[in-house]
């Protein structure tokens, strides 16, 4: 699970924090908690960033399923949870220009998406390097290391078989449960092109492991 926001020092962001010593006026007083998605997200357009009840209450509906998506496209916890960190970031500051032509929770996968992207892009040029300088990759992972992929079982034991981005759209789909519309939208593809790439994925998957079931 990711941690709660981290505060940002040193001529970086940080998260504003209402004061709890000064009067709220009526229309503030509020149980986030009774609210929808849309009825949050308008809140926080007047609220930010002064007052970040609406905001903190829409990470946390979406706060555990967020890190699972990280996980599992990137594989490993840490990652995860930096990239986490980074898309309720971008969230906070995104919120007031967020015009609710879509879900929230499409724009909220939407950047949790690019951001997994980037990640892995990084990693895997990182990777390059390392080997081009004959290192060891594990030497430079810190003492506490996450799991690999294939220790987790389940949907990551399917995951690590295929192409980031057939990952993305299973990950979508049964981690975030989205509809494939959504899906075609976040990552930018055609609607038909989304359901195609799904079922091959899935035929790949299961013809791959069809025999490992069988014996």
């Amino acid at each position: 699970m990711p941690t709660p926001l981290r505060s940002r020092v040193g001529g970086r962001h940080d998260l504003a924090r209402p004061d709890l010593n000064k009067p709220q006026p009526l229309s503030q007083r509020y149980d986030p908690r009774q609210l929808t998605d849309e009825e949050l997200v308008e809140r926080a357009h007047d609220e930010l960033f002064h007052v970040t009840r609406a905001y903190e209450e829409l990470m946390r509906r979406y706060q555990r399923t967020l890190f699972n998506v990280c996980a599992r496209y990137l594989g490993n916890d840490r990652d995860a949870d930096d990239v986490c960190q980074e898309v309720m970031l971008k969230v906070l500051y995104g919120l007031k220009n967020f015009e609710g032509k879509s879900k929230f929770k499409t724009w909220l996968y939407s950047i949790t998406y690019n951001e997994c992207i980037t990640q892995y892009r990084k990693e895997r040029r990182k990777r390059r390097l390392l080997d081009a300088l004959s290192l060891d990759p594990v030497e430079e992972a810190s003492e506490e290391k996450a799991p690999k992929v294939e220790e987790r079982g389940g949907l990551d034991r399917w995951l690590v078989h295929v192409n980031p981005i057939d990952r993305e759209i299973l990950v979508l789909r049964f981690v975030a449960e989205l509809e494939f519309q959504e899906i075609a939208d976040i990552m930018h593809m055609g609607l038909s092109a989304t359901k195609m790439r799904y079922k091959r994925a899935l035929d790949r998957l299961r013809e791959k492991f069809s025999g490992i079931s069988e014996t």
